[in-house]
């Protein structure tokens, strides 16, 4: 990636092409899955308006070839090569022919896609809870699938899409799919995007001496996603009225995809791995989850928390 430049001053209203102006790409790979939509759509043409060649990994290749087609359409001359490539995150056959068709080395994987709240429980083919399935073990699975293209790439970076979600829940290893306890959609949330930042810190632990820097992000209220396509919305007003639920200020897309972009390329991180940003900084931890619109619970960066997902994880995509 570039070398480094004069200092930015990034925050919360800071947009993916302001964080990725000056950034030269070219000549790098990328994978951002979930890039058929919102921050994922986003991300990619930042990405690939620096000279990226990115795959869209998406689940569904007709909606990913138009978005590629309208990027093509409206990106800068000189802009990287985008191509789409199937990947169901419920579905491990998907991720193990996506992870065998991939060749050479890989500079940067955005774990983006997710799916957020569905008022019902719905598990996998594998019986896997369908939000930890998705969000987390999809992903895991992907990302030590890359792990040797990764390696190859001599400077990769791995980021994780996460959320302030994650204070509903730390990762509850008696019951990670709901047989014992009453299925909720927000603890359920939160244990996934828990997951998510912790697959940061255990990747940035093991992977370390193979150049690869490993974090995770929220990226904030984004006003035009399809993250809520699943939840019931009545409920959403329901939980929020009741304080239960504290929205952080509103985002724009662009501003949304800044934080993914400012861990994927911007040489204002180069070497930070294992951390938790918002609004292009590192968050604060905090100690409770009233009213919290910012910040990250110490369980989801605790090195023994970490340690035990990854091995847990490693069981269940065998």
């Amino acid at each position: 990636m570039s070398a480094p430049q004069t200092p930015h001053t990034f925050g919360a209203t800071t947009t993916a092409a302001e964080v990725i102006e000056g950034v030269d790409l070219h000549g790098r790979r990328a994978v951002v899955t979930g890039a058929s939509s919102g921050i994922g759509v986003e991300t990619t043409r930042a990405l690939a308006a620096a000279g990226a060649d990115v795959t869209l990994a998406v689940r569904n290749t007709d909606a990913g070839a138009a978005v590629a087609a309208r990027l093509e359409a409206e990106l800068p001359p000189g802009s990287g090569k985008l191509t789409v490539g199937q990947l169901d995150l419920a579905d491990r056959s998907t991720v193990a022919a996506f992870v065998a068709a991939w060749n050479g080395p890989l500079d940067i994987l955005v774990n983006n896609a997710g799916v957020m709240a569905p008022p019902e429980i719905a598990r996998t083919a594998d019986g896997r809870e369908w939000q930890f399935a998705v969000n987390h073990l999809g992903h895991f699975a992907l990302a030590t699938g890359l792990h040797p293209a990764l390696a190859a790439a001599n400077g990769a970076r791995v980021v994780a899409v996460s959320s302030i979600g994650h204070l509903f829940s730390p990762v509850v290893f008696d019951d990670l799919d709901y047989r014992f306890r009453p299925y909720d959609p927000w603890t359920s949330y939160g244990q996934s995007k828990t997951a998510n930042a912790l697959f940061a810190v255990g990747a940035a632990a093991r992977w370390a001496d193979d150049g690869i820097t490993a974090n995770a992000l929220m990226p904030g209220n984004i006003a035009d996603t399809s993250l809520a396509r699943h939840m019931d919305m009545q409920q959403v007003t329901d939980f929020i009225a009741s304080g239960e639920l504290t929205l952080p200020p509103q985002k724009t897309v662009e501003q949304g995809a800044a934080t993914s972009v400012l861990l994927a390329a911007s040489p204002t991180v180069e070497g930070v791995t294992g951390r938790y940003y918002e609004d292009c900084a590192e968050a604060k931890p905090i100690t409770k989850r009233a009213g919290a619109v910012a910040g990250v619970a110490p369980y989801a960066l605790d090195p023994d928390n970490a340690a035990r997902l990854w091995a847990e994880s490693e069981t269940l995509i065998r």
